[in-house]
């Protein structure tokens, strides 16, 4: 008994070896990071799929041992399907079929329409995925996935998805046996020739195909975390490095040292209190963050920083909070909010003769954390409005992030009517608390 389930184990580990090989490549880390993709980029990933997965297939179709562990076809074909579509999936199937259909003992005919139909079932439960991300929180303990449909309530969506995704590689695997019981020379199973398994066995076999699929997606999405990572960390360096050369420039120390000077003669405690806030504005852009920070502290460094502005625009600039106490202690993205501000003076308030207001509004709603920061400036033209999420400096660099961070899970939007003002918000998932951590 134990030598028929030995090869399963083995083809755990082939797969294991091959999604390793596979996530070393930049070149397919770049394809695993696009979650929408051109029809080239789809080619691509197929091709690389195919030549991995195609390979282990020749490797059983060719060697002397014919091993069966070594053939990953119906695994790589649909996880094709699953990453990248119909195209990619489809197109992956038949070329990872190659191999078998030349076989020299004996071409396995009914491998390519089987891995073919696998690859678009992939991209079938791709479609079923309310989002992306639920693919790569795919586990293969069936027992969990129930558990959570009947304890998640509020996400019957999400975990029904898991089961329709389980359900769909146990379909595949049993089409590839029932195939195999009436053609067994004409496609390959896992199966002996000729023989009936007992139900453990067969059981053993469904599993290990539940796992062979899971394999490679804990890899590679341990993978694009690490990737998040390191954007994450470039992008918190780019908003570092934007302050520092857009806020706090000579021009912007001048004038504050000016307001600062002339402060000193008419009122040397507001002199002090604004050489402490540009102390503390400086300190706070200076010093190694942590990529999150608790957002009293990310109100804090606003309230300083427009402080110094209040003083530099006079009576102009006027500043409103509108914050709701359950959200102080909540965990959001460092420098999230500060360009978004300066934005807002720079773009919207500064041109204004009679100057304005910016609101800063927080608020909680079913576990998301939302944000708002309002002015009441020019606004922004249509044509620039459409464009801004992807060209703005300030506002791209916040959008990259929270597309980095949260992946689908955030939302953020700009709503601006001309010579009314501008009003930018965002919506994530509620982070663990500061006191928590």
């Amino acid at each position: 008994m134990l030598d028929s389930y030995f090869p399963l184990l083995v083809k755990l580990g082939a797969m294991a070896s091959v999604a390793s090989v596979l996530a070393r490549s930049s070149s397919f880390k770049a394809l695993l990071m696009q979650e929408t993709r051109t029809l080239n980029q789809r080619v691509a990933l197929s091709l690389w799929l195919a030549s991995a997965f195609g390979a282990m297939v020749a490797l059983r179709v060719f060697s002397k041992s014919n091993y069966p562990a070594a053939d990953l076809g119906l695994e790589g074909s649909l996880i094709a399907g699953i990453l990248g579509g119909y195209v990619t999936g489809l197109m992956s199937g038949v070329l990872i079929s190659v191999p078998a259909m030349l076989n020299p003992s004996g071409a396995e005919l009914l491998t390519m329409p089987l891995l073919a139909a696998v690859g678009v079932l992939g991209g079938v439960l791709r479609d079923l995925a309310p989002s992306t991300e639920e693919i790569w929180r795919f586990t293969p303990f069936f027992d969990l996935n129930v558990y959570r449909f009947f304890k998640e309530s509020r996400n019957h969506r999400r975990t029904s998805f898991q089961l329709e995704f389980s359900a769909g590689i146990l379909a595949a695997e049993f089409l590839r046996q029932r195939l195999g019981g009436f053609f067994s020379s004409r496609i390959f199973s896992m199966t002996p020739e000729g023989t009936h398994p007992q139900p453990w066995t067969l059981a053993a076999i469904y599993g290990a195909t539940l796992f062979a699929v899971a394999i490679p997606l804990k890899i590679w999405n341990n993978t694009r975390n690490e990737k998040k990572l390191e954007d994450q960390e470039r992008l918190l360096a780019e908003a570092r490095l934007a302050a520092l050369t857009s806020q706090i420039n000579p021009h912007f120390l001048f004038n504050t040292l000016n307001s600062v000077s002339s402060l000193i003669r008419t009122d040397p405690n507001q002199a002090r209190v604004m050489v402490v806030r540009l102390s503390k504005v400086l300190r706070r852009l200076l010093r190694k963050h942590e990529n999150f920070s608790a957002l009293r502290d990310e109100l804090s460094f606003i309230e300083d920083y427009l402080a110094i502005e209040v003083v530099r625009f006079g009576d102009k600039l006027r500043f409103e909070r509108d914050v709701s106490e359950d959200t102080l202690d909540m965990l959001v993205p460092s420098m999230l909010l500060q360009p978004l501000v300066e934005n807002s003076i720079k773009h919207g308030l500064s041109s204004k003769v009679e100057g304005g207001t910016i609101r800063i509004r927080t608020y909680r709603t079913e576990n998301r954390l939302h944000l708002m920061v309002e002015d009441d400036g020019v606004g922004i033209p249509d044509e620039k409005l459409a464009t801004l999420l992807d060209r703005g400096i300030g506002v791209n660099n916040v959008h990259e992030r929270l597309r980095v961070l949260f992946g689908n899970e955030y939302r953020m939007w700009i709503e601006s009517q001309p010579g009314k003002g501008v009003r930018i918000q965002i919506e994530v998932p509620e982070l663990q608390t500061a006191i928590a951590v």
